[in-house]
């Protein structure tokens, strides 16, 4: 216990990495002598780069110290801690044990950890997950319905207004339309030696990963709150966000995690690990409407998502975890 109140300073700055041996009564089935290897990642899986951007910049965020007094400087704060307290802040638009600081590290500061500075100025863009022109409203529509596994607040509500001036005001002197440094996730280029193996992945996960997110990688809380966030399982993200992707776990991880030792794991760790947390259950895809072949071929088409595919004898997406008294 003591031990987890050290590591408290941390809360908001936490995610991804894989898990252990699924526990009695899981949704996994225990794992057989033949444990599963994705297929190589194909070079085509990244989409190219739009042929107008130009080369990445680099950009420091202003401080926290900067953000103003008055009415806008109040809302900016006021975004910031529904980004870091996001179940607690908007409880309406959450379905899940998350926050966005946990994808998002540092309340969303932290370079190639997906920063709110790097994606403000890239919008309005569009994007192939929703085939239209998205505003950035709407792209943090998307994180609430598929990172968050809950519901899309309204564009005009006062929750999106306040990410929105959080986000506008921590990009403060960026470029428009120009990828920095730092943006997103590291995955340009980014492919494992060897295809990524489930079971390579869960020593990983022993090794590195299970001392933060628990032995069942559901997470650990104090006084009921996530101070390390589930890796899936029904308080985790679902099978729409873009977490679930490979590609992405894996570059997340492997800039990341573990916690403050970021590129200390290998590139095939990273996609090992990756690998095995995404081949277990968590809430289903909202897009599913009872066909999970059709669901995988209209929405997870690639060799990046396990969505819709048999990994260890068990069809990912068939059993969805659920919260308890959920339907």
């Amino acid at each position: 216990m003591n031990r987890h109140r050290l590591l408290l300073p941390a809360l908001a700055a936490v995610m991804l990495v894989a898990c252990q041996r699924p526990p009695a009564g899981s949704d996994m089935p225990a794992k057989p002598a033949n444990t599963a290897t994705a297929a190589a990642p194909a070079a085509s899986a990244a989409a190219p780069a739009p042929t107008t951007m130009k080369p990445a910049t680099a950009f420091t965020p202003p401080p926290e110290s900067a953000i103003p007094e008055g009415p806008f400087g109040d809302m900016v704060r006021e975004g910031r801690e529904l980004f870091v307290h996001t179940a607690q802040k908007a409880p309406a638009y959450v379905g899940n044990g998350l926050a966005c600081a946990n994808c998002h590290l540092d309340a969303g500061r932290q370079p190639n950890s997906a920063p709110l500075w790097g994606a403000y100025g890239m919008y309005p863009a569009y994007r192939s997950k929703n085939k239209h022109v998205n505003s950035f409203g709407e792209r943090l529509q998307g994180c609430f319905q598929f990172s968050m596994n809950g519901k899309a607040p309204p564009l005009d509500s006062r929750e999106m207004l306040a990410l929105e001036a959080y986000a506008y005001w921590m990009a403060t002197g960026a470029p428009i339309g120009v990828k920095l440094d730092g943006a997103g996730y590291p995955k340009q280029g980014f492919k494992p030696p060897q295809p990524p193996d489930y079971a390579r992945g869960e020593t990983v996960f022993q090794r590195d990963c299970a001392l933060c997110h628990g032995s069942d990688g559901l997470g650990q809380k104090v006084a009921g709150r996530y101070v390390f966030p589930p890796l899936w399982g029904p308080d985790s993200f679902n099978w729409g966000a873009g977490m679930h992707e490979l590609d992405n776990a894996a570059a997340f991880i492997k800039a990341n995690m573990p916690l403050s030792r970021g590129n200390t794991l290998s590139d095939q760790d990273a996609w090992d690990v990756a690998m095995y947390m995404d081949a277990h259950e968590r809430p289903q895809d909202p897009r599913f409407k009872g066909d999970l072949a059709q669901t995988r071929k209209d929405f997870h088409d690639t060799p990046m998502s396990l969505y819709g595919t048999t990994v260890n004898g068990h069809l990912l997406g068939s059993r969805p975890a659920r919260r308890q008294g959920s339907r």
